[in-house]
């Protein structure tokens, strides 16, 4: 007769995302996930598999996380330049989230280059991301808030690629005015 799980499984995938999102993939060993999770090794293999395909669990766990947090903020703001705006503020936030950066492109630095499930959902995040700019920017052109002279699909690359150096740079400061002038001169490309 099968045991009931004695753990909730969102809850302790959440807690091996943190983890993974605090170290890294390679500084996380399964003795720390262990720990870490507060659940027994064989729950852990029986439930997620191996370490790999946990991670994978985990960064598309934050993927859908920060999507629906992200969609939710945008679509309530009747401005797309402020709706912008928001997304690239979400990042500065100083809170636990932001100082480690973003998993997805902490993902992309450390494990893109060699592993190749990982690299396709860190394209999956991006694709995603630059889908929303383009609609942002389209929407922005409809309404007359944005030049109809941009390029919607470059200019929402531009954006996705700035977006993603500002996730990095709150790893390296915590000059808030500095990140906000990167924001600035970043969205001035809109007017």
């Amino acid at each position: 007769m099968a045991r009931n799980k004695e753990f909730d499984e969102n809850e302790v995938l959440r807690k091996a995302m943190e983890l993974f999102w605090i170290q890294g993939y390679e500084k996380t060993s399964m003795q720390d996930l262990v720990k870490n999770m507060g659940i027994h090794r064989r729950s852990l293999y029986d439930t997620f598999g191996d370490k790999h395909t946990l991670f994978i669990k985990a960064l598309e766990h934050y993927n859908e996380t920060i999507r629906s947090r992200t969609e939710n903020k945008v679509n309530q703001l009747e401005s797309v330049k402020e709706a912008i705006r928001q997304l690239f503020e979400m990042v500065i936030v100083r809170d636990k989230q932001q100082i480690i950066g973003c998993l997805t492109v902490n993902t992309a630095v450390e494990l893109s280059l060699h592993d190749d499930q990982a690299a396709e959902k860190v394209l999956e995040s991006f694709s995603e991301t630059e889908l929303l700019l383009n609609k942002l920017v389209l929407r922005g052109q409809q309404s007359g808030e944005i030049s109809n002279h941009l390029d919607a699909k470059k200019t929402s690359e531009f954006l996705h690629n700035s977006l993603v150096g500002l996730r990095v740079m709150t790893k390296t400061t915590d000059d808030i005015d500095k990140l906000n002038n990167v924001i600035d001169i970043t969205l001035s490309v809109l007017d």
